[in-house]
């Protein structure tokens, strides 16, 4: 009787080990601003050991990641990663876009105040956001009881990956020298972090952004939520996200190539290298999951490319608004119906249209006409008849994903390849992005860490894939309004 107890007994705890889901005890994000895919093999000779090549090496990367939306930019793409979505659905229709005929910042949020600056810096939140995140999924499967944290320099680039119900997000404000939050989250920034804040900080108005100590700085910042919330030690699963900006600053003044791109990945690959040692050390080697991406990449300089015999250069914005107006006026009778140009959309003066009596539909076929001979555009479509217009598929479904009625605007143009969308003059030096083209929306996405194995792929995967990929490995519901499918690490074709 006695050796029966003792075999239900043995059989019990077996069936009871095989019941319980594994997961990891931690997920880690990390999202390099404006890292173009090519970044992991142009720099690699230059990179040491144990920062991207360790990536390389132990993970598996996902060679053709695209971003199956426009506009490739910062706001989008941080949020389309981690709610595995597309503006049509999560509602971030830019870094700025429009609600109630009012353009606001995507993280814009009055109702809170900031904590840590008296400055309009801490008045930020996920509230504009429409669909739920990794993190708040995270929250959902585990009775809130995990913990979710962000640290960006960038409030959008914070909050947006955090999600709702994030435990904290940091971002940095330049008007005190230090990282901020906002009441949304907290009354009082803990102990911990005044003490990290006074450690690490800058002169007020100092642009860290464009520094690669903006790198240093977010990183030592995540070490230290590691260490101080003890992410990784509880009984469920946490969440640390971590996006380096200082990448697209630099990128956006000194383009792609150059001393100044070059240095801040150098700089990054080394903080990785330190990251990697200190989750390893806090967290444990195989007790992480961890995954690496970008928000979206960015285009060569057009003059670089023109010295090289390559097509490129820039769309006069501004002098075909004044044309667009001009046209409209002497047709419509509406002054100044051309309210804004920004991320490739053209938002018309409703109220002008309106007060003018003029015909909304008329306005737009003479705005199109204006624009159908500006030779640096390869389209311009009517949102509203974006499924009738004759351009390529690839290029109609990216538009239709990125439109969020009432925040994108009315008109959408397209510049021919290399071309970006403003007026490009002979000294010009710096970079932009927010096309569909290649160089703006073939991203890195390398996983490593908890059960991932070593290995690439070059099959189709995209920016909305991420999401639904992680949540499938945690086996918990994927965010809301998530449209990607889980990627299957197939046997590695790289040994």
């Amino acid at each position: 009787m006695k050796r029966v107890l003792i075999m239900i007994t043995v059989l019990a705890a077996a069936f009871s080990a095989m019941a319980q889901i594994e997961r990891p005890k931690l997920v880690v994000g990390v999202v390099v601003d404006q890292m173009r895919w090519d970044y992991l093999y142009y720099y690699y000779e230059d990179y040491g050991n144990e920062g991207i090549k360790r990536l390389l090496r132990e993970g598996y990367s996902c060679e053709n990641t695209m971003i199956n939306y426009v506009p490739t930019v910062t706001a989008v793409g941080h949020t389309s990663l981690y709610t595995g979505s597309v503006p049509f659905f999560h509602g971030i229709a830019g870094n700025s876009f429009m609600i109630n005929g009012k353009r606001v910042s995507s993280t814009d949020d009055n109702s809170v105040d900031g904590v840590g600056t008296d400055s309009k810096a801490g008045q930020n939140s996920p509230r504009n956001l429409l669909s739920t995140t990794i993190g708040d999924e995270l929250k959902q499967a585990f009775d809130f009881e995990c913990k979710v944290m962000s640290v960006a320099i960038k409030p959008r680039a914070s909050i947006l990956p955090a999600g709702h119900s994030a435990d904290a997000a940091y971002w940095w404000d330049s008007e005190v020298g230090h990282f901020v939050t906002s009441t949304y989250y907290m009354d009082r920034l803990p102990s911990w972090v005044e003490k990290f804040n006074r450690k690490y900080n800058t002169e007020p108005k100092f642009d860290l952004n464009t520094s690669n100590e903006g790198v240093t700085y977010t990183f030592r910042m995540a070490e230290a939520i590691l260490e101080n919330e003890k992410l990784g030690r509880g009984k469920y699963t946490d969440m640390l996200c971590v996006s380096v900006s200082s990448t697209d600053a630099i990128g956006h003044t000194y383009s792609t190539r150059g001393r100044e791109n070059y240095e801040v990945y150098m700089q990054l690959d080394k903080e990785l290298a330190h990251f990697f040692k200190e989750l390893d050390k806090q967290v444990g080697r195989g007790n992480y999951l961890l995954f690496l991406s970008a928000d979206h990449g960015g285009a060569h300089n057009p003059n670089f490319m023109k010295e090289h015999g390559q097509p490129a250069g820039g769309w006069d914005s501004s002098t075909a608004r004044k044309s667009m107006n001009a046209a409209i006026y002497e047709a419509c009778g509406v002054p100044g119906a051309i309210k804004n140009i920004s991320d490739y959309r053209i938002y018309l003066d409703h109220n002008a249209i309106d007060s003018a009596g003029a015909d909304v539909n008329q306005v737009k076929k003479v705005a199109l006409d204006v624009l159908s001979h500006e030779k640096e555009l390869v389209c311009a479509v009517d949102y509203d008849k974006v499924q009738e217009a004759s351009i390529p598929d690839i290029l109609k479904q990216r538009l239709i994903n990125g439109y969020h009625r009432g925040r994108s605007g009315d008109i959408v143009v397209m510049t021919q390849a290399g071309y970006l969308p403003f007026k490009v003059k002979s000294d010009y030096k710096g970079t932009t992005h927010g096309s569909w083209n290649p160089y703006d929306s073939h991203i890195p996405l390398v996983f490593m860490g908890w059960h991932v194995p070593h290995g690439n792929t070059t099959k189709p995967t995209r920016i909305v894939d991420l999401a639904a990929t992680i949540c499938a490995m945690l086996h918990i519901q994927m965010p809301n309004a998530c449209v990607g499918d889980p990627i299957t690490f197939d046997v590695p074709i790289r040994q």
